[in-house]
């Protein structure tokens, strides 16, 4: 086993990471933004180091910066979590070369897999096929008209070296290609620093279904068990669940092999997931994920197997200590994602801010995984994920009532959250019944009304400032320059002060007064495309300006027709809840 793990990521994964690690007793090593320095994944590690900056390009995604810290805190292994660098090929082998293990899969099965094209290409050597789609990279809008003209819209457009929904765009007519190709590329850029795109037909009403996958070094290679990831917007889960319900067992068992042929196939160690479509008693092979999946909780709820540890022990070389026939699955499972948005009628805005009161539910069959605590802040710079609030039931109907229980028992103040949008799902009679699909939130679903509450009043409750102050410390003789980060209350009032960073204000929804032509945006973000100038027409609900939150990009609209007098944004502009951004006079002055 390892002596000391150094976590290249942040947030509920890392605090996960970080709590195995100390079970094993083994030595961990947090890394840390500008942001990040008070961060709950840096107050549980053994050791911390500053990164700088404040965006992800900034600091978790600078190569150069995580690989000094690894040689200079001495760890042996890198976890690197989910998303950042996990699915990196190039970051896996530079910590290989250094003697350092890879608590993942080797370089080369990244390389085949983080690609999706090379990916399918893969699953098809092995007899696993998917959904029509292309082996080339998209370099033109056209490739894509043509495909749909060939196998019928919609057609996704996918990032090739992402996943999660990031970097994915759905298009239903060639009228739509262009845009979409563009907002995914640069969404596939922000998340993973690449923008390869490829392209596939979109399935209409299918199932998630994925399994998840375990492979030593000695050629064992399990399936434990399914998870129905179904319940999503924007091609993001929003509800897990393990197992897939109402899947005939020998289906399930096709699935699972399916899955290890493709990890066999690609010489896969250490745990990964394979994605599939399913519909009509037809499974499609979708991707497969070289990392821990964020719903990992769910399967180990139902199987009994620590995910987290078994990588562990598989990376350090041990063989896995059970074999296919051993894995059992015992009740039903459900993850909720509490993310720090505002269902706001289906919209799912992000709201970043401070978490002003977090009081998680407890009792029997409930989990909490968090990375963040009360008084802590979600920046806009970041996934939005707060936590993930899971269950236990001995069936599905048990597990569902109990996660209801839980989510109303739950209390987060300061951000909006997903909950009330993660109640409407569960107490929907189509839920229950299990026949939604990966576009029945956005398509069915009535979210009408439905919105997160950041808090009664935030007035009042800002967290204060703190101020750098640049101090010189002597430890054992051996003077060290140490910068200090103080509140201001307990500063002198006659003491010098750098300027302190502002406080933020709430930002659970927009200004903008209906119709009165002041477009606002409705969260703190980056404006990256600016669709309008000034002397245009536009209808009502056009889009203006594409706004990017929380890694995800937010068309803000034209609230009546008009004439466009002011645009006071462009791109790569930094705003706040509520600015304004474009005016426009209305038909009747």
């Amino acid at each position: 086993m390892f002596s000391k793990v150094l976590i290249a990521n942040r947030g509920e994964i890392a605090v996960r990471v970080i709590r195995a690690c100390k079970e094993l007793g083994v030595s961990t090593v947090a890394i840390y933004s500008d942001l990040d320095r008070d961060a709950l994944h840096v107050r549980l590690a053994d050791e911390a180091y500053a990164l700088g900056g404040q965006t992800a390009a900034e600091s978790y995604i600078d190569a150069d910066k995580v690989l000094d810290v690894i040689q200079r805190s001495g760890a042996n292994a890198v976890h690197p979590g989910y998303g950042f660098f996990s699915e990196n090929s190039d970051f896996a082998r530079r910590i290989t070369d250094l003697g350092v293990a890879f608590i993942g899969p080797p370089p080369e099965a990244i390389e085949v897999m983080g690609d999706k094209i090379s990916a399918r290409l893969a699953a098809e050597k092995v007899g696993v096929h998917g959904v029509p789609g292309t082996t080339e990279l998209i370099t033109d809008p056209q490739q894509i008209k043509d495909f749909g003209s060939e196998f019928g819209y919609p057609v996704a457009i996918k990032a090739a070296y992402g996943g999660g929904g990031r970097g994915m765009k759905v298009v239903a007519s060639a009228d739509e290609v262009e845009s979409a190709l563009e907002s995914a590329q640069r969404e596939a850029v922000a998340y993973f620093g690449r923008d390869e795109c490829y392209m596939e037909r979109y399935l209409t009403g299918p199932r998630h279904v994925e399994v998840q996958v375990m492979a030593d070094m000695h050629g064992n290679v399990v399936y434990l068990g399914t998870r129905d990831c179904s319940a999503q917007r924007r091609h993001q889960k929003l509800i897990e669940e393990a197992p897939a319900a109402d899947i005939p067992p020998a289906i399930i068992a096709e699935m699972g092999e399916a899955a290890c042929a493709v990890a066999r196939g690609c010489d896969y160690i250490n745990a990964g997931t394979v994605e599939f479509l399913y519909e009509n008693e037809s499974f499609y092979y979708l991707e497969m994920n070289t990392r821990l999946q964020v719903e990992h909780p769910v399967t180990e709820l139902v199987t009994g197997k620590d995910l987290v540890e078994l990588q562990l022990l598989v990376a350090s070389g041990d063989p896995l200590p059970f074999s296919q026939d051993e894995i059992r699955i015992d009740g039903h499972a459900i993850e909720c994602r509490l993310n720090a948005e505002d269902p706001a009628g289906g919209a799912f805005l992000p709201s970043p801010g401070p978490i002003k009161r977090l009081r998680v539910a407890s009792g029997y069959g409930v989990r909490w995984d968090g990375g963040y605590e009360e008084g802590d802040e979600i920046s806009q710079y970041y996934d939005n994920l707060t936590g993930k609030l899971c269950v236990w039931g001995r069936n599905r109907d048990v597990a569902i009532d109990r996660m209801i229980r839980a989510l109303e028992e739950t209390e987060i103040e300061g951000v909006a959250t997903t909950i009330p949008a993660d109640l409407a799902i569960l107490r929907h009679p189509d839920f229950r019944a299990n026949t939604h699909s990966t576009k029945w939130v956005e398509d069915t679903l009535d979210l009408t009304g439905i919105g997160g509450s950041t808090a009664a009043s935030d007035e009042g409750h800002d967290a204060e400032a703190k101020v750098r102050r640049d101090v010189d410390v002597e430890v054992n003789g051996k003077r060290f320059a140490v910068s200090l980060y103080v509140p201001e209350s307990q500063l002198s009032a006659t003491a010098p002060a750098n300027k302190p960073r502002p406080k933020r204000g709430s930002s659970g929804g927009a200004a903008t007064a209906a119709g009165s032509g002041k477009v606002t945006v409705p969260m703190q973000g980056t404006i990256v495309k600016v669709l309008v100038e000034v002397g245009q027409s536009v209808a009502e609900g056009d889009p203006l300006v594409v706004l990017e939150a929380m890694k995800m990009e937010n068309n803000v609209a034209a609230d009546i027709a008009g004439t466009v007098t002011e645009v006071s944004v462009e791109p790569g502009a930094s705003v706040t809840s509520g600015q304004l951004v474009v005016v426009i006079e209305g038909a009747t002055g």
